[in-house]
């Protein structure tokens, strides 16, 4: 058991990195929460409409994520080794691609978002207007579109901060975006303080404003602190990025964009199955998908912290070292998420009483929240063992772990059971996120095989490994993996 257990000064430094993200995390979906619920209050219509387009905009957003991690391998292992050009030439390779992404995204919602909306809307058996639901659907859509550059800026300078180890700031800047963010849609869905009701459009607009403010946030404390935000001096000094890097992370990092795509689009096709059991049924998804992710967020908070510690160290060399604590964090991760999930099984039956929706609604969002309890340690696992094979820069063996398996197996299964039979929602759902365990016992497969254990970057000098195989230069193995919910 002392493999899997730290020491004291283990856990002082684990949670020096993991609090302020967990607590940005807690906050951030807590509000997050409330915000489901306010919505929800508008009718069963506009919380399901206001939840397709959200899962659409999932898909944007985990994309974008997997841009910036990908440049972010290196810019862990570069502030490992001490190397600030080679941040400063990372956060450049992020920003130019988080934009052109933005422009991508934008141009597909204004064309397409209708067609991609409708999708999701069947005839329902229950008491919800198809109708009404495309309607609000639509009207989110027109105005949450304004949020999405701001929203690539803000992951581009948050990632590039905690992976050089300044969590602070961007836990600081997420709570101010979710504070704006609560009492502008007490505001404007209801018309309180002084301020007009506008519903569905008023959620919309007030996290677009939430959005704005984060990123003028975190641009203006990193351009004021640019002393102890070293990457940032010259950054935008010209579009260079060394021909070279550019290759490695194309090699070894940009195929995670196309995992988390293609992950993300996986994810957004397995919810437009359960669609077809009627939009009570995406109603009731909805609601426990946000109970849920108020309660996996010290795990996927660990995620980050394997991916920040575990890259640091392997950037320094000390292979052995990196082994040794990613063990121990993934161990730790799995008992946090054994501990939350008892926790969400106990409150399932409580939480889905504060939403303004019918009781049938009520009944199937417990029974969900409580099969996501279930898999919860599964998920653990499987999430650790993707910033594992991340932060080492496997990048095939984590595609064929997340993307292949998701759309080899997940989607199949769930597009046959939907499709091919009248399989009730109450074992449609239960069997289809139950895949979750295969895929955890197959990540722990993949990490214990140690070919993550590597360093991608070196010195001006050539440093070579401490301790094992040569650079990661001439390894031509990959893997990389995806998670996130939250990763978001």
């Amino acid at each position: 058991m002392k493999r899997f257990i730290g020491d004291k000064r283990f856990y002082r430094m684990v949670m020096a990195v993991a609090l302020p993200i967990i607590i940005q995390n807690a906050i951030t979906n807590f509000v997050n929460l409330l915000d489901n619920v306010m919505v929800g209050s508008v009718g069963t219509e506009a919380m399901t409409g206001v939840s397709i387009v959200n899962q659409l905009f999932f898909v944007f957003n985990l994309t974008i994520f997997g841009a910036i991690s990908a440049a972010g391998i290196f810019t862990a292992q570069y502030h490992g080794l001490a190397d600030q050009k080679g941040v400063t030439h990372t956060f450049r390779f992020k920003m130019i691609t988080v934009l052109l992404g933005s422009v991508i995204g934008i141009l597909l919602f204004v064309f397409g978002g209708e067609a991609l909306i409708n999708t999701f809307i069947h005839d329902s058996a229950g008491d919800a207007d198809p109708v009404l639901t495309m309607n609000f659907a639509k009207e989110y859509l027109s105005v949450m579109l304004w949020g999405l550059v701001p929203f690539a800026i803000s992951q581009a300078y948050a990632s590039t901060l905690r992976e050089t180890s300044k969590t602070v700031p961007p836990m600081v800047a997420s709570l101010i975006s979710v504070v704006v963010n609560f009492v502008l849609n007490y505001a404007l869905i209801f018309g309180n303080l002084g301020l007009p009701k506008m519903g569905v459009t008023g959620a919309a607009l007030a996290t677009v404003i939430a959005r704005f403010a984060e990123a003028v946030i975190l641009v203006v404390w990193t351009h004021v602190n640019y002393k102890k935000c070293s990457f940032i001096v010259g950054a935008y000094s010209s579009l260079y990025i060394p021909g070279k890097l550019v290759t490695q992370i194309t090699l070894k990092g940009m195929p995670l964009m196309v995992n988390e795509l293609l992950w993300s689009m996986g994810v957004t096709i397995t919810n437009q199955c359960y669609s077809t059991r009627g939009l009570d049924a995406l109603a009731a998804i909805n609601i426990a998908s946000t109970i849920n992710n108020l309660f996996n967020i010290v795990f996927l908070s660990f995620g980050s912290v394997i991916a920040i510690i575990v890259g640091n160290q392997l950037g320094a060399g000390e292979l052995e070292k990196a082994k040794d604590t990613d063990r121990k964090l993934i161990a730790l991760s799995f008992t946090s998420a054994v501990v939350m999930g008892g926790l969400l099984v106990c409150f399932a039956r409580v939480f889905p009483m504060f939403y303004n929706t019918t009781d049938s609604v009520k009944e199937l969002a417990a029974y969900i929240i409580t099969v996501f309890a279930l898999i919860m340690p599964a998920h653990a696992l499987a999430h650790g063992s993707y910033f594992t094979l991340r932060s080492g820069g496997q990048v095939m063996v984590t595609i064929l772990f997340d993307s292949v398996f998701m759309w080899v197996i997940a989607i199949p299964v769930a597009r046959i059971l939907a499709d091919f039979t009248t399989m009730s929602i109450l074992f449609l759902f239960p069997i289809c996120h139950g895949l979750e365990i295969i895929k955890a016992v197959l990540g722990l497969i993949l990490v214990a095989r140690k070919g993550w254990v590597k360093q991608l970057v070196s010195d001006k000098q050539g440093r070579r490994e401490k301790g094992s195989s040569p650079s990661a230069d001439g390894d031509k193995s990959s893997a990389l993996d995806s998670q996130t919910f939250e990763k978001v």
